[in-house]
Parts: C-alpha cells; sequence; structure tokens
C-alpha cells in the first residue's frame, strides 16, 4: 500500500549503520529500553518486559502507515542494534521535525551517538530537506546536552518540570538547529 511516506532509508557512516527498526531487534531493543542508566532521564521508566520491545516495534509500523517518521536503528558491522535515533513529528508544512536517541551503555564514550546522529541529520537536511530539527534534553543529561552542542545545537529554552516519570519531576532543555547552521559546520 503506498500512503506517500517515504520509506525509511538505510544510512552508511564510517562505523555506524541506521537501518529501519525491525522484528529481529526485540531483544536489543528490551536490553536497552530496560536499562535504569539508559532510562535515567527518559520521560518514561525503563521497560519491565521483554513484549513492550515486541509492542513498540508493531506500533511503529502500524503508525508508520499514517505519519512521516524515521524509527533508526543503530548497527555495527554485525547487525546486532547498539542504539536507536529517529526523526519524529516530522512536518513538512514547517519544515521541522524531531530528533530522539538512545545508545546501550557499553557503547557510550565512543562517538557513536555523534556519527548516528550526524546521519540523521545529513538525512533531514538534505535528503527530506527540512530546516529546523529540535532535541528535547532533560539539563542534568550533560553528557547529551554536550552531544548535541558539539554537533551545532543551540539552547534555546528551558521548559520547567514538563515530565513526572517515577516519582520525580524532570525539566526540558529544548534545542534546536538550522540547516543553514548544519551547512556551515559542513
Amino acid at each position: 500500500m503506498n500512503t506517500g511516506i517515504p520509506d525509511i532509508p538505510e544510512l552508511a557512516g564510517p562505523r555506524v549503520r541506521l537501518r529501519a527498526l525491525d522484528a529481529r531487534d526485540v531483544d536489543a531493543l528490551f536490553a536497552l529500553y530496560s536499562d535504569a542508566q539508559v532510562m535515567r532521564y527518559w520521560s518514561t521508566p525503563p521497560w519491565r518486559e521483554r513484549a513492550q520491545a515486541h509492542a513498540h516495534i508493531e506500533r511503529m509500523q502500524r503508525e508508520r502507515v499514517d505519519a512521516e517518521f524515521y524509527p533508526w536503528v543503530a548497527t555495527l558491522d554485525d547487525d546486532v542494534l547498539i542504539g536507536t535515533c529517529s526523526l519524529f513529528a516530522v512536518s513538512r508544512a514547517h519544515a521541522r521535525a524531531e530528533i530522539g536517541y538512545a545508545l546501550r551503555s557499553p557503547w557510550w564514550g565512543r562517538g557513536f551517538a555523534q556519527e548516528m546522529l550526524g546521519l540523521a541529520l545529513t538525512h533531514a537536511f538534505d535528503a527530506i530537506r527540512l530546516n529546523r530539527i529540535e532535541a528535547d534534553i532533560d539539563p542534568e543529561n550533560i553528557a547529551s546536552c554536550r552531544l548535541v552542542e558539539r554537533l551545532g545545537f543551540a539552547r534555546e529554552g528551558l521548559l520547567r518540570e514538563r515530565w513526572r516519570v517515577g516519582g520525580g519531576v524532570q525539566d526540558t532543555g529544548l534545542y534546536g538547529l538550522l540547516a543553514r547552521e548544519w551547512r556551515e559546520r559542513a
């Protein structure tokens, strides 16, 4: 069925490859989103059951029929998921989208997150021809804030007490990156 929504392309960098999320990713996806360290700054608690990963994959495939978004998994040469990177809330009318990402903790600190975001941003600005990408980051997540700042994002605001997770309250640091800023860095 042709819905007019573009397919999810495979994107390859020097070490990281982004490909579409699919059923083979259930176990690694559960390992990622059930890790309390990874989920510390997310707006949802860690997953508790493998069935949540299966339901997530099915929901992404089902919802993509009606909305343009790009749920990628990041892999290395072995094609096993080490992280996720998504462009979502894509608005062609306003030429903008949001970006989200997560990386399994054994791969932290090696530049993989920066490479996977770089691939997604290049696709967003060059292939999709968006003008603006936004990131919603807990300001206490210093590593993530530094990551997007290295990529050229500017912190544009603070949304106080935006998320309620696990009995706590989290703020949002709102970051934005414009296509011309991305191209100037290239």
